[in-house]
Order: structure tokens, then C-alpha cells, then sequence
């Protein structure tokens, strides 16, 4: 189980970026939020096995509207208790 911190950028806000990402961890057993951020980007954190993190950052990719420029990723602590992954606004 791992937890981490991404920050996306490019055409990510406005196209369905954050429905499609709780979509995603819904289906794989993740935790976490994403949200939009002022500059454009997207922010998002995901908590779970990291094989489910990485293929939900490949589901998320698949949008015809959706396209990422950059992925900036760290991992940070887990969070304890966690129960749900969350759209943030």
C-alpha cells in the first residue's frame, strides 16, 4: 500500500478530469481526492496498491478529452482510516 501526491498538467480541467478519476479508484480499492488547482493544473492524491495506482492514471488517460502534459508524482505518508476517494471543489 503506498500514497501518493500527483500533479498533472495541460488540458485537465473542464473535461471531465476529476469524474473520471473517482471512477477509476472507485473500481480499484483507492483512496484519496483530486481537485482542480488556480493555475490550470490538477491535484490529486491516491491511496492503494500502486499496480491499481498506475493503471488508474492509465484509465484516466484514455479520455478523447482529456490530455496530460505532465505528471509530477511523490510518495507521501498514508493517511489511516481513509474510507473513499473524493472529487474536491
Amino acid at each position: 500500500m503506498v500514497r501518493k501526491r500527483f500533479r498533472f498538467t495541460g488540458r485537465v480541467q473542464g473535461v471531465g478530469f476529476r469524474t473520471r478519476a473517482r471512477y477509476a479508484a472507485g473500481g480499484m480499492y483507492i483512496t484519496g481526492w483530486v481537485k482542480n488547482e488556480g493555475d490550470g493544473s490538477v491535484v490529486m492524491e491516491a491511496q492503494g496498491a500502486e499496480q491499481a495506482i498506475d493503471q488508474m492514471l492509465i484509465m484516466i488517460n484514455r479520455s478523447n478529452y482529456i490530455r496530460i502534459d505532465s505528471i509530477e508524482s511523490e510518495n507521501i505518508p498514508l493517511v489511516e482510516d481513509e474510507a473513499s476517494f473524493t472529487a474536491l471543489y
